[in-house]
């Protein structure tokens, strides 16, 4: 078999494989991109080795077949899927894996945009919760339980329109022609999401496994955490749930009277009281016409990072966009300091769609001149005044006193543009340092990713951007560590922030 390194990736659905955005271990992202149309879309890569399992190939080959079947709005389109066996693969030198072409979610995770331990306040949890159960009512419609309901899990577009992903545990539970369904065995999911039931060992009822998850979801959203580390009696936080002990504190005290009937009847301990997906549409919280909806993209994404913006991290991942300090959002081409311009590293090429919503969120980052961009879906990002390899020194050792683990760091240099490409959208090769760390949360749930250090250039000035890219875990508790890095001793003092460093 050729070495891993020169194996080739096939074109999926007339998409070509260009670049990894995300993923490590069991999968792979990269971005893909249909070379006549420009169209730009995901492409998760399943990796197929010897010791596959028959079980994981027809689990994958499931997903695929489910997920297929779905097209909604709030659910993020598999717009293709291709199989290469390991001798299928040998013969054209390709890597053998599943290829699951998706639709690119460019607004990037829901839950990135949200302050850990603050949350957001309702207006906006109820729009994105109300899209959320609408996703939600299609799939069971549909005879299908998503099963893995968590954060990382809810994505947007590039209209901020939420998207449910991830079915790799989804079941088929209801013939649809019919109405029949039946009961489920398997124990899956995250332990801070699932339902009291899934801890035991008979059988259970489909829907309300994924009420009980959209009521963690609704609590994390007012919350910035979620409300306990497992739902059993070996959790503190879930026993004083169970007693009432917990109304009396933050933050359950501080929901709204609707907002809390709400959760705690999705929250209900016995399934055959839990409220359904029905009871939850009629719900006065729910049923309540939305107050943003009709205030455009801007708005909506100004509202949910309201809360990052307000503690100053918005400030670290973008530290001088504005075009004056009245306007917070403006972004004028005219005011970019050195630091910007020399964070715009890399030319666009096809990328995903620049709007309101994106820009909003300063998902994309306007180079000099306001002709090119550069798009980051990651807020877990900053700028500092020291070159990639000193500051990965400094990173290095800051992680390890707050017990991450990492290995070794690797330099990469990206391939310039294809043939096909126009050449003012070819991308510039620029080196990135870039080093796989992972830890616990403070649920003691694993969370994955990346550090990934590029160098900034620009009139007179050199430095970094640093980009904490996650591909597994909890985005909130992400955000966290992130926090603590930029805060540690050892890095804050070279970190860029919007008044300087």
């Amino acid at each position: 078999m050729a070495e891993p390194q020169k194996l080739r990736m096939p074109t999926v659905a007339g998409f070509k494989i260009v670049k990894q955005i995300g993923g490590g271990g069991f999968s792979t992202v990269y971005q893909a991109v249909h070379p006549e149309t420009h169209r730009v879309a995901a492409c998760k890569v399943v990796t197929i080795t010897p010791d596959f399992s028959d079980w994981q190939m027809k689990a994958i080959e499931r997903e695929c077949r489910v997920h297929t079947a779905l097209k909604h709005k709030h659910i993020l389109e598999l717009l293709g899927a291709a199989k290469l066996s390991i001798e299928q693969a040998a013969r054209g030198g390709y890597l053998p894996a599943f290829y699951l072409l998706m639709e690119i979610a460019a607004g990037g995770d829901l839950f990135d945009k949200i302050l850990p331990d603050v949350g957001i306040d309702e207006d906006i949890s109820h729009y994105y919760f109300c899209q959320m159960i609408a996703g939600l009512s299609y799939l069971h419609e549909e005879g299908v339980c998503h099963r893995d309901l968590k954060p990382e899990n809810l994505l947007l577009d590039a209209a901020g329109t939420l998207k449910i992903s991830d079915f790799g545990l989804c079941a088929v539970y209801k013939v649809k022609e019919t109405g029949k369904t039946r009961v489920l065995n398997e124990r899956c999911g995250s332990l801070p999401y699932i339902a009291p039931e899934l801890r035991g060992t008979g059988s259970y009822e489909a829907e309300p496994i994924d009420v009980w998850g959209s009521g963690v979801i609704l609590f994390t959203m007012l919350a910035g955490n979620t409300p306990w580390d497992e739902p059993t009696r070996g959790s503190v936080e879930f026993m004083q749930y169970i007693t009432g002990e917990a109304f009396n504190h933050r933050p359950w005290n501080r929901f709204s009277a609707d907002a809390l009937s709400l959760i705690t009847g999705m929250l209900d301990i016995e399934p055959s009281h839990r409220m359904t997906l029905a009871d939850v549409a009629g719900h006065p919280w729910v049923a309540r016409p939305s107050q943003l909806a009709s205030r455009g993209l801007s708005a909506i994404a100004a509202s949910l990072t309201q809360g990052l913006r307000d503690s100053g991290q918005m400030s670290i991942a973008e530290p001088n966009l504005s075009a004056s300090d009245d306007d917070p959002m403006e972004v004028d081409s005219a005011s970019f300091s050195s630091v910007d311009s020399a964070a715009m590293v890399r030319a666009a090429g096809p990328r995903p769609a620049k709007t309101q919503f994106t820009q909003t969120l300063m998902l994309f980052s306007q180079m000099p001149g306001g002709q090119r961009y550069r798009y980051c879906p990651h807020l877990t990002r900053f700028f500092a005044a020291l070159l990639p390899h000193a500051l990965l020194v400094l990173i290095q050792d800051a992680l390890a006193e707050m017990g991450v683990k990492q290995n070794p760091a690797k330099e990469l240099i990206p391939e310039p543009g294809g043939d096909d490409e126009d050449e003012e959208e070819e991308e510039e090769a620029v080196a990135m340092i870039r080093m796989r760390i992972g830890t616990k949360d403070r649920r003691k749930i694993h969370m994955k990713g990346y550090v990934e250090i590029e160098e900034m250039r620009g009139v007179g000035y050199t430095g970094s951007f640093v980009v904490f890219a996650r591909d597994a875990g909890n985005p909130l508790e992400w955000r966290a560590m992130w926090k603590t890095l930029v805060e540690h001793p050892l890095v804050s003092p070279h970190v860029y922030r919007k008044s300087g460093l």
